[in-house]
Protein backbone atom coordinates (compact mmCIF):
# COMPACT_ATOMS: atom_id res chain seq x y z
CA UNK A 1 0.00 0.00 0.00
CA UNK A 2 0.77 3.85 -0.89
CA UNK A 3 -0.18 6.00 2.00
CA UNK A 4 0.46 10.30 1.39
CA UNK A 5 -0.03 11.98 4.61
CA UNK A 6 -0.05 15.60 4.18
CA UNK A 7 0.37 19.11 5.46
CA UNK A 8 0.75 17.23 9.16
CA UNK A 9 3.00 18.88 11.96
CA UNK A 10 5.66 15.86 12.05
CA UNK A 11 7.58 15.37 15.60
CA UNK A 12 10.28 13.32 15.36
CA UNK A 13 12.25 12.83 18.46
CA UNK A 14 15.33 11.21 17.32
CA UNK A 15 16.19 13.99 14.62
CA UNK A 16 14.20 16.56 16.94
CA UNK A 17 11.96 17.25 14.04
CA UNK A 18 9.00 19.34 14.33
CA UNK A 19 7.69 21.09 11.28
CA UNK A 20 4.82 20.85 8.83
CA UNK A 21 5.22 18.56 6.02
CA UNK A 22 4.89 15.39 4.24
CA UNK A 23 5.54 11.26 4.83
CA UNK A 24 5.31 9.18 2.45
CA UNK A 25 4.40 5.85 3.03
CA UNK A 26 5.23 2.73 0.70
CA UNK A 27 6.15 -0.97 1.23
CA UNK A 28 5.51 -0.74 4.43
CA UNK A 29 8.64 2.30 5.42
CA UNK A 30 8.50 5.36 5.27
CA UNK A 31 10.30 6.37 1.96
CA UNK A 32 11.51 9.93 0.56
CA UNK A 33 9.15 12.45 -0.11
CA UNK A 34 10.22 12.38 -4.25
CA UNK A 35 10.22 8.28 -4.44
CA UNK A 36 8.16 7.33 -7.65
CA UNK A 37 5.58 5.58 -6.16
CA UNK A 38 1.98 4.15 -8.02
CA UNK A 39 -0.28 6.89 -7.23
CA UNK A 40 -3.30 5.49 -8.75
CA UNK A 41 -2.91 3.17 -5.37
CA UNK A 42 -2.13 5.80 -3.25
CA UNK A 43 -4.73 6.46 0.17
CA UNK A 44 -4.14 10.40 0.87
CA UNK A 45 -4.14 11.95 4.19
CA UNK A 46 -4.98 15.36 4.89
CA UNK A 47 -3.47 15.64 8.39
CA UNK A 48 -3.48 19.87 8.37
CA UNK A 49 -3.66 20.79 12.38
CA UNK A 50 -2.53 16.91 13.43
CA UNK A 51 0.25 16.04 15.42
CA UNK A 52 2.27 13.04 12.80
CA UNK A 53 4.08 10.74 15.63
CA UNK A 54 6.50 7.91 15.20
CA UNK A 55 3.79 4.88 16.25
CA UNK A 56 3.15 5.04 20.16
CA UNK A 57 4.55 2.23 22.19
CA UNK A 58 3.08 0.96 25.31
CA UNK A 59 5.54 -0.91 27.47
CA UNK A 60 2.76 -2.13 30.10
CA UNK A 61 -0.17 -4.09 28.92
CA UNK A 62 -2.35 -6.59 30.31
CA UNK A 63 -4.00 -9.05 27.78
CA UNK A 64 -5.20 -11.65 29.87
CA UNK A 65 -5.05 -14.25 27.52
CA UNK A 66 -4.32 -17.29 27.82
CA UNK A 67 -6.30 -17.37 30.86
CA UNK A 68 -8.79 -15.11 31.36
CA UNK A 69 -9.91 -13.81 27.92
CA UNK A 70 -13.72 -12.49 29.41
CA UNK A 71 -11.88 -10.05 30.41
CA UNK A 72 -9.42 -9.35 27.35
CA UNK A 73 -8.23 -10.99 24.39
CA UNK A 74 -5.18 -10.72 21.94
CA UNK A 75 -7.39 -9.06 19.65
CA UNK A 76 -9.45 -6.96 21.40
CA UNK A 77 -6.68 -5.58 23.25
CA UNK A 78 -4.92 -5.01 20.44
CA UNK A 79 -7.68 -2.90 18.92
CA UNK A 80 -8.37 -1.04 21.70
CA UNK A 81 -4.28 -0.12 21.12
CA UNK A 82 -4.58 1.09 17.40
CA UNK A 83 -7.58 2.76 18.38
CA UNK A 84 -5.28 4.41 20.79
CA UNK A 85 -2.97 5.31 18.79
CA UNK A 86 -0.65 2.65 19.92
CA UNK A 87 1.44 0.62 17.48
CA UNK A 88 3.37 -1.84 19.66
CA UNK A 89 2.37 -2.94 23.07
CA UNK A 90 4.64 -5.46 25.59
CA UNK A 91 1.84 -7.66 27.15
CA UNK A 92 2.58 -8.41 30.94
CA UNK A 93 3.47 -12.10 31.89
CA UNK A 94 0.43 -12.69 34.71
CA UNK A 95 -1.75 -14.46 32.66
CA UNK A 96 -3.72 -17.59 33.71
CA UNK A 97 -0.82 -19.78 33.25
CA UNK A 98 1.83 -17.25 33.75
CA UNK A 99 3.78 -16.99 30.39
CA UNK A 100 6.97 -18.37 31.52
CA UNK A 101 8.46 -20.48 28.57
CA UNK A 102 9.10 -20.29 25.41
CA UNK A 103 5.98 -22.03 23.96
CA UNK A 104 3.71 -19.73 25.85
CA UNK A 105 5.39 -16.45 23.87
CA UNK A 106 5.01 -18.27 21.21
CA UNK A 107 1.41 -18.97 21.78
CA UNK A 108 0.69 -15.17 22.00
CA UNK A 109 2.99 -14.34 19.42
CA UNK A 110 1.26 -16.31 16.96
CA UNK A 111 -2.28 -15.51 17.69
CA UNK A 112 -0.88 -12.00 17.22
CA UNK A 113 0.03 -12.84 13.96
CA UNK A 114 -3.55 -14.08 13.14
CA UNK A 115 -5.88 -11.40 15.20
CA UNK A 116 -3.94 -8.12 15.80
CA UNK A 117 -3.47 -4.73 13.41
CA UNK A 118 -0.92 -3.84 16.17
CA UNK A 119 2.86 -5.08 17.54
CA UNK A 120 1.96 -7.46 19.81
CA UNK A 121 5.27 -8.78 22.15
CA UNK A 122 4.94 -10.84 24.84
CA UNK A 123 6.78 -10.36 27.78
CA UNK A 124 8.20 -13.14 29.87
CA UNK A 125 8.14 -14.08 33.45
CA UNK A 126 11.34 -13.67 36.02
CA UNK A 127 10.20 -16.75 37.85
CA UNK A 128 8.10 -20.31 36.87
CA UNK A 129 4.55 -19.31 37.59
CA UNK A 130 5.64 -16.42 38.64
CA UNK A 131 6.16 -18.07 42.35
CA UNK A 132 9.01 -16.34 43.52
CA UNK A 133 10.86 -20.10 44.05
CA UNK A 134 13.11 -20.48 40.81
CA UNK A 135 13.99 -18.11 37.52
CA UNK A 136 12.02 -18.80 35.08
CA UNK A 137 13.19 -20.34 31.11
CA UNK A 138 14.72 -16.35 30.51
CA UNK A 139 17.29 -16.74 27.98
CA UNK A 140 14.92 -19.55 26.17
CA UNK A 141 12.00 -16.94 26.27
CA UNK A 142 14.34 -14.07 24.46
CA UNK A 143 14.54 -16.46 21.76
CA UNK A 144 11.47 -16.92 21.13
CA UNK A 145 10.63 -13.21 21.17
CA UNK A 146 10.67 -11.60 24.36
CA UNK A 147 11.63 -8.22 24.50
CA UNK A 148 11.61 -7.89 28.70
CA UNK A 149 11.22 -10.23 31.23
CA UNK A 150 8.67 -9.13 34.18
CA UNK A 151 7.33 -10.72 37.05
CA UNK A 152 4.72 -7.60 36.92
CA UNK A 153 1.73 -7.92 39.86
CA UNK A 154 4.39 -8.90 42.39
CA UNK A 155 7.92 -8.63 42.90
CA UNK A 156 10.18 -11.10 43.66
CA UNK A 157 10.75 -10.99 47.17
CA UNK A 158 13.62 -13.17 47.70
CA UNK A 159 17.02 -10.73 47.32
CA UNK A 160 19.08 -13.92 46.15
CA UNK A 161 16.81 -14.73 43.76
CA UNK A 162 15.95 -11.42 42.30
CA UNK A 163 19.40 -10.88 41.68
CA UNK A 164 19.81 -14.14 39.92
CA UNK A 165 16.91 -12.92 37.49
CA UNK A 166 19.00 -9.65 37.23
CA UNK A 167 21.77 -11.72 35.97
CA UNK A 168 20.44 -13.52 33.44
CA UNK A 169 18.48 -10.79 31.83
CA UNK A 170 21.87 -8.80 31.89
CA UNK A 171 23.09 -11.95 30.07
CA UNK A 172 20.43 -12.22 27.78
CA UNK A 173 20.52 -8.11 26.92
CA UNK A 174 16.95 -7.87 27.80
CA UNK A 175 15.63 -5.18 30.82
CA UNK A 176 14.20 -6.04 33.30
CA UNK A 177 10.32 -4.48 33.89
CA UNK A 178 10.00 -4.24 37.65
CA UNK A 179 6.67 -3.94 39.88
CA UNK A 180 7.74 -2.76 43.62
CA UNK A 181 6.09 -3.94 45.62
CA UNK A 182 6.88 -4.81 49.26
CA UNK A 183 4.92 -7.83 49.72
CA UNK A 184 4.85 -7.25 53.67
CA UNK A 185 3.96 -3.89 54.02
CA UNK A 186 1.27 -4.40 51.43
CA UNK A 187 -0.59 -6.05 54.84
CA UNK A 188 -3.84 -6.16 53.35
CA UNK A 189 -4.24 -2.20 52.17
CA UNK A 190 -6.64 -1.28 49.13
CA UNK A 191 -5.69 2.52 48.88
CA UNK A 192 -3.01 4.99 49.89
CA UNK A 193 -2.27 4.97 53.20
CA UNK A 194 -3.15 8.05 55.02
CA UNK A 195 -6.07 9.92 56.52
CA UNK A 196 -8.12 9.62 53.79
CA UNK A 197 -8.34 5.71 53.75
CA UNK A 198 -8.81 6.13 57.58
CA UNK A 199 -11.82 8.17 56.85
CA UNK A 200 -13.26 5.82 54.50
CA UNK A 201 -12.47 3.20 57.15
CA UNK A 202 -9.98 0.95 54.09
CA UNK A 203 -6.57 -0.42 54.84
CA UNK A 204 -3.98 1.35 53.64
CA UNK A 205 -0.81 0.97 51.64
CA UNK A 206 2.16 3.09 52.67
CA UNK A 207 4.45 4.77 49.86
CA UNK A 208 7.26 2.54 51.59
CA UNK A 209 5.38 -0.60 50.26
CA UNK A 210 6.74 0.88 46.41
CA UNK A 211 10.11 2.70 48.02
CA UNK A 212 12.05 0.14 49.76
CA UNK A 213 11.90 -2.36 46.64
CA UNK A 214 12.99 0.59 43.94
CA UNK A 215 15.89 1.41 46.29
CA UNK A 216 16.67 -2.58 46.87
CA UNK A 217 16.47 -3.25 43.45
CA UNK A 218 18.70 0.06 42.17
CA UNK A 219 20.93 -1.71 44.85
CA UNK A 220 20.64 -5.37 42.47
CA UNK A 221 21.09 -3.73 39.08
CA UNK A 222 23.91 -1.86 39.72
CA UNK A 223 25.98 -4.79 41.13
CA UNK A 224 24.28 -7.03 38.24
CA UNK A 225 24.61 -4.62 35.49
CA UNK A 226 21.28 -5.76 34.52
CA UNK A 227 19.11 -2.97 33.09
CA UNK A 228 16.12 -1.75 35.17
CA UNK A 229 12.83 -0.72 34.32
CA UNK A 230 10.53 0.68 37.17
CA UNK A 231 6.95 -0.16 36.19
CA UNK A 232 4.14 2.35 37.22
CA UNK A 233 5.99 4.84 39.63
CA UNK A 234 3.51 6.68 42.04
CA UNK A 235 5.92 7.58 44.79
CA UNK A 236 7.99 11.11 45.36
CA UNK A 237 10.57 9.43 46.80
CA UNK A 238 10.26 7.17 43.57
CA UNK A 239 11.26 10.41 41.31
CA UNK A 240 14.56 11.16 43.99
CA UNK A 241 15.85 7.38 44.19
CA UNK A 242 15.28 7.25 40.10
CA UNK A 243 17.08 11.06 40.11
CA UNK A 244 19.91 9.78 42.61
CA UNK A 245 20.30 6.70 40.28
CA UNK A 246 20.75 8.33 36.81
CA UNK A 247 23.58 10.41 38.54
CA UNK A 248 25.06 7.76 39.12
CA UNK A 249 25.06 6.42 35.72
CA UNK A 250 23.48 3.94 36.30
CA UNK A 251 21.38 2.35 33.69
CA UNK A 252 17.96 3.02 35.08
CA UNK A 253 14.50 3.82 33.27
CA UNK A 254 11.42 4.68 34.86
CA UNK A 255 7.77 5.28 33.73
CA UNK A 256 4.25 7.07 35.02
CA UNK A 257 1.21 6.08 34.06
CA UNK A 258 -1.77 8.87 33.22
CA UNK A 259 -4.02 8.22 36.19
CA UNK A 260 -0.94 8.66 38.71
CA UNK A 261 -0.14 11.97 37.35
CA UNK A 262 -4.13 12.85 36.67
CA UNK A 263 -5.61 11.58 40.16
CA UNK A 264 -5.02 11.88 44.04
CA UNK A 265 -6.54 9.81 46.69
CA UNK A 266 -8.87 12.51 47.12
CA UNK A 267 -10.88 11.37 44.18
CA UNK A 268 -12.03 7.78 45.93
CA UNK A 269 -15.23 7.66 47.96
CA UNK A 270 -14.77 4.24 48.91
CA UNK A 271 -17.90 3.22 46.16
CA UNK A 272 -16.62 3.42 42.99
CA UNK A 273 -14.10 0.84 42.75
CA UNK A 274 -12.45 2.18 39.31
CA UNK A 275 -10.74 4.38 41.05
CA UNK A 276 -8.53 1.34 42.79
CA UNK A 277 -5.43 0.43 41.39
CA UNK A 278 -1.94 -0.81 41.98
CA UNK A 279 0.00 1.15 43.12
CA UNK A 280 -2.96 3.65 44.23
CA UNK A 281 -3.76 7.33 43.82
CA UNK A 282 -1.25 8.95 45.91
CA UNK A 283 -1.25 12.04 47.54
CA UNK A 284 -1.27 15.19 45.55
CA UNK A 285 2.38 15.89 46.86
CA UNK A 286 3.73 12.72 45.17
CA UNK A 287 1.14 13.72 41.71
CA UNK A 288 3.66 17.15 41.91
CA UNK A 289 6.47 14.67 42.51
CA UNK A 290 5.73 13.22 39.37
CA UNK A 291 4.82 15.62 37.01
CA UNK A 292 8.36 17.48 38.06
CA UNK A 293 10.02 14.25 37.43
CA UNK A 294 8.40 13.83 33.74
CA UNK A 295 8.85 17.53 33.26
CA UNK A 296 12.82 17.03 33.99
CA UNK A 297 13.51 13.97 32.28
CA UNK A 298 13.40 11.83 35.45
CA UNK A 299 10.80 10.01 34.40
CA UNK A 300 11.33 9.14 30.87
CA UNK A 301 8.05 6.68 29.81
CA UNK A 302 4.26 7.07 30.25
CA UNK A 303 2.55 3.63 29.73
CA UNK A 304 -1.03 2.91 30.48
CA UNK A 305 -1.34 -0.81 33.27
CA UNK A 306 -4.15 -1.48 31.15
CA UNK A 307 -5.66 -3.48 33.29
CA UNK A 308 -8.88 -4.88 32.22
CA UNK A 309 -11.29 -6.62 34.87
CA UNK A 310 -15.07 -7.62 34.30
CA UNK A 311 -18.05 -5.30 35.17
CA UNK A 312 -18.98 -7.76 37.99
CA UNK A 313 -15.84 -8.12 39.40
CA UNK A 314 -15.53 -4.15 39.77
CA UNK A 315 -18.86 -4.38 41.15
CA UNK A 316 -17.24 -6.04 44.54
CA UNK A 317 -17.01 -3.92 47.66
CA UNK A 318 -14.40 -1.54 47.27
CA UNK A 319 -11.73 -4.11 49.90
CA UNK A 320 -12.79 -7.16 47.63
CA UNK A 321 -12.45 -5.46 44.38
CA UNK A 322 -9.27 -6.29 41.75
CA UNK A 323 -7.03 -3.41 41.58
CA UNK A 324 -6.73 -1.89 38.07
CA UNK A 325 -8.36 0.30 35.38
CA UNK A 326 -7.85 0.11 31.53
CA UNK A 327 -5.89 2.77 29.78
CA UNK A 328 -5.21 1.93 25.97
CA UNK A 329 -7.76 3.95 24.92
CA UNK A 330 -7.69 7.16 27.43
CA UNK A 331 -3.93 7.84 27.47
CA UNK A 332 -3.48 10.00 24.41
CA UNK A 333 -6.07 12.76 25.54
CA UNK A 334 -4.75 12.54 29.27
CA UNK A 335 -1.24 13.43 28.30
CA UNK A 336 -2.37 15.75 26.13
CA UNK A 337 -4.63 17.66 28.79
CA UNK A 338 -2.85 16.71 31.82
CA UNK A 339 0.80 17.51 30.56
CA UNK A 340 1.15 19.32 26.89
CA UNK A 341 -1.30 21.65 27.34
CA UNK A 342 -0.07 22.50 30.49
CA UNK A 343 3.52 22.84 29.84
CA UNK A 344 4.98 19.48 31.62
CA UNK A 345 5.96 18.61 28.05
CA UNK A 346 5.88 19.82 24.78
CA UNK A 347 4.36 17.79 21.45
CA UNK A 348 8.03 16.68 20.64
CA UNK A 349 8.23 15.90 24.45
CA UNK A 350 5.22 13.62 24.20
CA UNK A 351 6.53 11.71 21.16
CA UNK A 352 9.51 11.20 23.19
CA UNK A 353 7.71 9.80 26.13
CA UNK A 354 5.49 7.83 24.03
CA UNK A 355 7.60 6.33 21.74
CA UNK A 356 10.86 7.07 21.23
CA UNK A 357 12.22 6.43 24.57
CA UNK A 358 9.81 3.04 25.14
CA UNK A 359 11.68 1.88 21.71
CA UNK A 360 15.25 2.61 23.12
CA UNK A 361 14.88 1.24 26.55
CA UNK A 362 13.40 -2.21 24.66
CA UNK A 363 15.97 -2.18 21.85
CA UNK A 364 12.55 -2.38 19.34
CA UNK A 365 12.28 -0.99 15.81
CA UNK A 366 10.16 1.84 15.81
CA UNK A 367 10.19 5.28 17.72
CA UNK A 368 11.48 7.66 14.50
CA UNK A 369 9.80 8.90 11.36
CA UNK A 370 13.07 8.66 9.46
CA UNK A 371 13.25 7.41 5.85
CA UNK A 372 14.02 3.79 5.54
CA UNK A 373 12.59 2.83 8.52
CA UNK A 374 9.10 1.05 9.50
CA UNK A 375 6.06 2.83 9.01
CA UNK A 376 4.13 3.32 12.28
CA UNK A 377 2.64 6.25 12.79
CA UNK A 378 0.19 8.31 14.52
CA UNK A 379 -1.77 10.63 13.71
CA UNK A 380 -3.61 13.01 16.55
CA UNK A 381 -5.99 16.31 16.60
CA UNK A 382 -4.41 17.80 19.65
CA UNK A 383 -7.25 20.51 19.48
CA UNK A 384 -10.15 18.10 19.14
CA UNK A 385 -12.32 17.74 22.33
CA UNK A 386 -15.11 15.84 23.36
CA UNK A 387 -15.96 13.69 26.58
CA UNK A 388 -14.51 10.01 27.26
CA UNK A 389 -17.56 7.36 26.40
CA UNK A 390 -16.22 4.08 27.96
CA UNK A 391 -18.86 2.19 25.91
CA UNK A 392 -17.69 2.99 22.51
CA UNK A 393 -13.90 1.01 23.70
CA UNK A 394 -12.67 -1.82 21.59
CA UNK A 395 -11.21 -2.93 24.69
CA UNK A 396 -13.57 -5.77 26.69
CA UNK A 397 -12.70 -3.88 29.64
CA UNK A 398 -14.71 -0.86 30.86
CA UNK A 399 -13.34 -0.08 33.82
CA UNK A 400 -12.17 3.77 34.27
CA UNK A 401 -12.59 6.29 36.57
CA UNK A 402 -12.32 8.55 33.10
CA UNK A 403 -15.86 7.95 32.15
CA UNK A 404 -17.77 11.55 31.36
CA UNK A 405 -14.19 13.23 31.27
CA UNK A 406 -13.69 16.02 29.18
CA UNK A 407 -10.74 15.86 27.15
CA UNK A 408 -8.70 17.47 24.62
CA UNK A 409 -6.62 15.35 21.86
CA UNK A 410 -8.09 12.56 19.64
CA UNK A 411 -6.04 9.68 17.84
CA UNK A 412 -7.35 10.30 14.06
CA UNK A 413 -5.58 7.60 12.21
CA UNK A 414 -2.83 4.68 13.30
CA UNK A 415 -0.64 2.92 10.67
CA UNK A 416 1.24 -0.16 11.69
CA UNK A 417 3.94 -1.66 8.82
CA UNK A 418 2.25 1.24 6.44
CA UNK A 419 -1.01 -0.53 6.93
CA UNK A 420 -4.39 1.31 8.44
CA UNK A 421 -4.58 0.31 11.67
CA UNK A 422 -7.44 2.61 12.75
CA UNK A 423 -8.92 5.43 11.10
CA UNK A 424 -11.19 7.99 12.64
CA UNK A 425 -14.51 7.89 10.43
CA UNK A 426 -15.95 11.87 11.12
Amino acid sequence: MTLLIKNGRILDPASGRDEIGDLLVSDGVIVPAGTAVNTSKMQVFDASGCWVMPGLIDMHVHLRDPGQIYKEDVASGAAAAARGGFTTILAMPNTKPVIDSPDRIRYVVNKAAQTAPVHVLQIGAGTKGQNGEEPAEIAAMVKAGAPAISEDGRSVMNAKLCRRVFMLCAEAGVPFLDHCEDADLVDGGVMNAGERADALGLRGITNSTEDVIIARDIVLARETGARLHLCHCSTAESAVLVRAAKRNGLPISAEVCPHHFTLTEDEIDGTDTNYKMNPPLRTAADREALLQGIADGTFEVISTDHAPHSAEEKRRPFAQAPFGIVGLETAVPLVITELVEKGVITPLGMAKVMSANPARICSLQGGTLAEGSPADITVIDPAREYTIDKNSFASRGRNTPFHGRTVRGAVRMTVCGGKIAYREDI
